[in-house]
């Protein structure tokens, strides 16, 4: 069974030549002017390669990934940087991947890495605001938003105990104009076999501007499903995509303690509807699907039993 790539409709158009390197370009000026020369599909052709030379780069990568397994996105993206090493910052600022722990050095902890807590190969501890490599000059918020980062972290270890019973979370904030923002990560992953392997990633990224006596939210959320298993008696099955949510709300703000429990509250609220959303529509689809591709008992007795009930609709009617 295929992979399921969820939240996009994706046409299976050609990639562009950007995607497939940067000798394309001219080999097809070479198949326009040799192959077909003085022909009317001659000017065709190099408007075709004209639009594809204009292609922004970033635009190819993006294009060719969401036709790609999303299992795969983060060995996807490291083969296309390895291609263009300058796409790098705008993949990871742009391309949401299964999310990478670390272990802090000074605390013992396990922490989540992203591009939120990056500076250049160094990743922040959430547990105790130092870089893991060490680094110098690395950019950490300021003395109020880390207090809110340490008490957002502190609540987040017991929601993820609560509700994922394990895995991994890590809370980050840093400073903007009006604000702060932030981002809390959540994941849960089973030791992979070599007939079954799942993993959950929630990716809550947010925004607070400040007013009066309320504060706007804006939180967009994303979570990254895989799950996969292969045995003698059903197969093989790969079930892997991605979701993305947004929300906005005004919420009220007495101090910083009250910023932490409505971020909770709105990603309390986000994971349970997306969960239920998977559930019953993605997971109810798919087994839809399989339901009526395969049956469980023989074709043989799937007939007799349909024509044990046409008899008796029969009879009933006589």
């Amino acid at each position: 069974m295929g992979h399921v790539q969820s939240d996009s409709c994706t046409t299976t158009e050609p990639p562009t030549f950007e995607a497939l390197g940067t000798g394309a370009p001219a080999a097809a000026d070479h198949i326009a002017a040799h192959i077909v020369p003085r022909s009317p599909l001659r000017s065709a052709l190099f408007t075709s390669i004209s639009s594809y030379r204009m292609a922004d780069p970033i635009d190819s990568a993006l294009d060719l990934l969401r036709r790609l397994n999303p299992k795969d996105v983060k060995k996807n993206v490291d083969h296309i940087v390895s291609l263009n090493p300058e796409l790098e910052e705008d993949l990871l600022e742009s391309v949401d991947i299964p999310l990478a722990a670390k272990k802090c050095s000074k605390t013992k902890r396990d922490f989540l890495c992203c591009d939120y807590n990056r500076d250049g190969d160094s990743w922040r501890s959430p547990w105790s605001n130092e870089f893991e490599p060490p680094i110098e000059d690395g950019v950490t918020p300021s003395e109020r938003i880390r207090k809110m980062e340490i008490k957002a972290n502190e609540a987040f270890d017991v929601y993820r105990e609560l509700y994922y019973e394990g895995g991994i979370s890590s809370v980050y904030l840093w400073d903007i104009d009006d604000g702060f923002a932030g981002c809390v990560l959540l994941k849960k992953a089973v030791n992979p076999t070599q007939r079954s392997s799942g993993s959950w990633d929630s990716i809550h990224v947010f925004d607070a501007t400040d007013r009066a006596r309320t504060a706007h939210y804006k939180l967009t959320s994303t979570v990254i499903l895989s799950l996969g298993t292969d045995s003698e008696a059903l197969g093989g099955l790969d079930l892997s995509g991605n979701m993305v949510r947004q929300v906005e709300a005004d919420m009220a703000v007495e101090d910083d303690t009250s910023h932490v429990a409505n971020i909770g509250k709105m990603v309390e609220d986000m994971e349970l509807k997306m969960r239920n959303l998977l559930q019953e529509v993605y997971f109810g689809k798919a087994k839809d699907v399989v339901g009526d591709l395969r049956s469980i008992p023989p074709l043989s007795q799937a007939n007799k039993d349909r024509a044990t009930q046409r008899e008796m609709i029969s009879s009933m009617g006589r």
